[in-house]
């Protein structure tokens, strides 16, 4: 249960109004999701958390069903319950199989676990990779891990 009211539509204030029309028009539905509706208890903290959410996951040179894929890796790791299952929906409705989720959640435990050792034995980074192989005298040759 969330600490705070949910704010629905006819008891929003006229900014809050307003961010929902936007969340509705933008995804072309006709509800607002329990996310935002919480936000709204602080206009301000819904709006530019929407504008943010609108930009970063908009469109791009990562493509949308991608973007959804990281946001499903991240929420996994953080694990935020709501957000896994909500952009799960949202990545199947962008074409995600079940076999794309199983190979991701391998990618995701894999790389949690590695960055564990990683971080957990303090590896020091090889000069191939120093600034994300920018240091490297031929950065354009991929990096052979």
């Amino acid at each position: 249960m969330a600490v705070v009211t949910h704010i629905e539509y006819e008891d929003a204030n006229e900014v809050v109004r307003g961010v929902y029309e936007d969340i509705m028009e933008t995804r072309k539905t006709d509800s607002v999701n329990n996310f935002w509706k919480v936000l709204a208890f602080d206009s301000e903290l819904l709006r530019t958390t929407w504008n943010e959410t609108k930009s970063v996951m908009g469109s791009g040179e990562i493509d949308s069903l991608v973007k959804e894929m990281i946001y499903i890796a991240v929420s996994v790791t953080n694990s935020c319950n709501y957000c896994i299952n909500s952009h799960i929906a949202s990545a199947r409705t962008k074409g995600m199989s079940g076999q794309m989720l199983s190979e991701l959640m391998a990618v995701t435990a894999l790389a949690n676990k590695n960055n564990a050792l990683a971080n957990g034995l303090q590896v020091q980074v090889d000069e191939l990779f120093r600034d994300g192989g920018l240091a490297s005298p031929d950065s354009r040759s991929e990096p052979k891990i």
